[in-house]
């Protein structure tokens, strides 16, 4: 097992592609955190992963915190690595996604998207940075969007942090390759998990997205974990400041 004795961190893991990655990672052997709101079903996920693998040396547990509030992420990812004797694993994949026109966006719609988004991001790699660079070794994933080369209109404020969490990731990589860090994103495309729902048209938008894609079939939350096993091995530690699209070949970046 690759991630055996290996803490890894997912913000947003209560559902969707953040609960396939920690599902993956767990299976693999890591101690997985599962990051989410207090009131979201992470202690349920967290459950049903150890349920699943049991006997495996893998765990899930839930550390629920309103990322939001960046003092609480920055502590609640200190607390974690002290907790656990280190951090291995960080994967930035919480979000929020408001669905508007562009001129009905307000000011406290565009900030609330970029604190989520963005900020608390870069909050907690801050925070991880310590006991990587202790460790000499360390992964910081950061989850993107196809959005951010332009297909989706509507999404103004989350589109703009999709390609804030791009720049992060390239600048931070620079900056913490020399302490044996590496720094990648993943960009999914339309994968169909809760985040869809905000679409008027489902079906429609379901043969849209076939249409796109070179592959077709919808996409799973197993394709983007599987990228983030890839990025995280030690396999992998010449890989740094990459986006790697995962969209059954729309946008072939």
């Amino acid at each position: 097992m690759r991630f055996a004795d290996r803490t890894v961190v997912i913000t947003g893991a209560a559902g969707g592609l953040g609960s396939g990655m920690a599902t993956a990672f767990a299976a693999e052997g890591a101690a997985v955190a599962l990051v989410d709101l207090p009131d979201s079903p992470g202690e349920e996920v967290a459950g049903r992963i150890n349920a699943a693998g049991a006997g495996a040396p893998g765990r899930a547990f839930f550390a629920p915190c309103d990322l939001a509030d960046l003092a609480a992420a920055r502590q609640l990812i200190t607390d974690l690595a002290a907790r656990q004797g280190g951090l291995d694993v960080l994967i930035n994949n919480a979000a929020i996604y408001p669905r508007k026109e562009v001129a009905e966006y307000s000011t406290e719609d565009w900030q609330a998207v970029q604190r989520v988004n963005v900020d608390a991001a870069f909050v907690c790699a801050q925070a991880a940075l310590p006991a990587m660079r202790a460790a000499g070794s360390g992964r910081i994933i950061n989850v993107s969007s196809i959005t951010f080369f332009g297909h989706t209109p509507f999404l103004v404020p989350y589109v703009a942090s999709k390609g804030a969490l791009v720049g992060l990731t390239r600048a931070l990589a620079r900056e913490v390759g020399q302490d044996g860090i590496t720094v990648n994103a993943i960009a999914p495309g339309a994968y169909p998990t809760a985040a869809e729902a905000i679409h008027p048209d489902l079906e429609s938008y379901n043969a849209f997205i076939l249409e796109q894609q070179a592959v077709k079939r919808r996409g799973t939350p197993a394709d983007i974990a599987n990228a983030a096993l890839f990025l995280a091995a030690p396999e992998t530690s010449f890989v740094t400041g990459q986006l790697l699209v995962v969209d059954g070949g729309w946008v072939m970046n």
